[in-house]
């Protein structure tokens, strides 16, 4: 008998994810998506080899305390075997679908003019993974909707005029970052446009405070520091390329999002969530958001919603460093043993 398709289950955990986190289900909204993307059954080694979530299912759902009542995941588009222009091809028009259905032509024409340079004729050389998509939900249905595309160091022109300029100040102080993806994502009311950079060196979290200085945020410095030291158990040194810089620029002023991969860090403290829990006590709501966002992602049978991949810090002129939580689902693990028997008939 054939296996059922992920897309089932996945789209099972999304619908048991909304209704404890009080939002609305996304799968009326993005089923065909799901569909497209997750053919193979649950544990397929095929679903290891993806770039978003190395070792598992390619979706990853997050907490930020930015926003903590929202239902929000990235995932990469369409299956194992499709090209890095396929999936930006397919994640480009699940934007603008979704951006026209929900939010109207005038945000469709703002997406179009901001992506363009990205999705382009002669935009798709050499692309790896091409393109993430990610979605949030509140409440009253589709909140947010992005698109990453990857982008190399000759694309950075293609930024718009004001995300240049703070791109342009990042590179002076980090001449040693390299572009990632840049981020296009439309909400109900805005839009907005990211860069995020991989810092491919060892790096001292301290050694951010001249970047901070130049973008106007040198203050933020104690606070990003209080935080991340105390969830990497007192480690304020990062490997070469655990850490990727996220810039953006806005009525505020630009804003800087610090991501540290945890697969990453040799010595992570068995205690991590414990201790992130520990430096949220004096926050009471964003504790509570974040303890409801867990049991609304920990499966029925379990105890345990899944592993952490990523810890975001973001901040600017107006907001303290905030955190984010970006999350591996236990059921979406692909097992060791079918990795191991994919690679033997791969050898034979």
């Amino acid at each position: 008998m054939a296996q059922a398709p992920l897309s089932s289950q996945i789209a099972d955990k999304l619908r048991r994810a909304a209704r404890g986190l009080g939002a609305a289900d996304p799968n009326p909204m993005l089923g065909g998506l799901l569909a497209r993307t997750f053919t193979l059954p649950q544990g397929d080694p095929r679903y290891a080899a993806n770039a978003l979530t190395p070792g598992a299912a390619p979706l990853e759902p997050s907490y930020s305390a930015l926003e903590p009542d929202k239902l929000r995941f990235n995932l990469q588009p369409l299956g194992p075997e499709a090209s890095g222009i396929d999936r930006r091809d397919e994640a480009t028009r699940e934007m603008r679908r979704l951006v026209r259905d929900f939010f109207g032509r005038e945000a469709l024409h703002w997406f179009d003019r901001r992506s363009e340079p990205w999705r382009g004729f002669g935009s798709g050389a050499n692309l790896h993974y091409g393109a993430f998509f990610g979605t949030s939900y509140d409440r009253d249905g589709l909140y947010n909707s992005k698109v990453y595309y990857e982008t190399g160091p000759g694309q950075i022109d293609g930024l718009p005029m004001d995300l240049f300029g703070v791109v342009s100040t990042v590179l002076a102080v980090m001449p040693q970052l390299q572009p990632l993806f840049t981020t296009v994502a439309a909400t109900r009311q805005m839009g907005g446009q990211r860069l995020t950079l991989v810092h491919p060196r060892p790096l001292r979290i301290a050694d951010l405070q001249p970047l901070l200085n130049a973008l106007g945020l040198g203050n933020r410095m104690p606070g990003i520091l209080q935080i991340l030291g105390l969830v990497l158990g007192g480690r304020f040194d990062l490997p070469a390329n655990s850490t990727l810089i996220g810039v953006g620029q806005s009525a505020d002023g630009p804003d800087i999002e610090i991501y540290v991969l945890l697969g990453m860090i040799p010595d992570l403290p068995a205690n991590f969530l414990g201790l992130l829990t520990l430096g949220l006590s004096e926050r009471p709501r964003e504790l509570t958001a974040l303890e409801r966002w867990m049991a609304a992602f920990t499966p029925e049978d379990d105890v345990w919603p899944g592993r952490f991949s990523i810890i975001s810090v973001r901040t600017s002129r107006s907001v303290p460093p905030r955190v984010s939580l970006y999350l591996r689902p236990v059921e979406f693990e692909v097992p060791p043993e079918a990795l191991r028997t994919d690679r033997q008939l791969v050898a034979a």
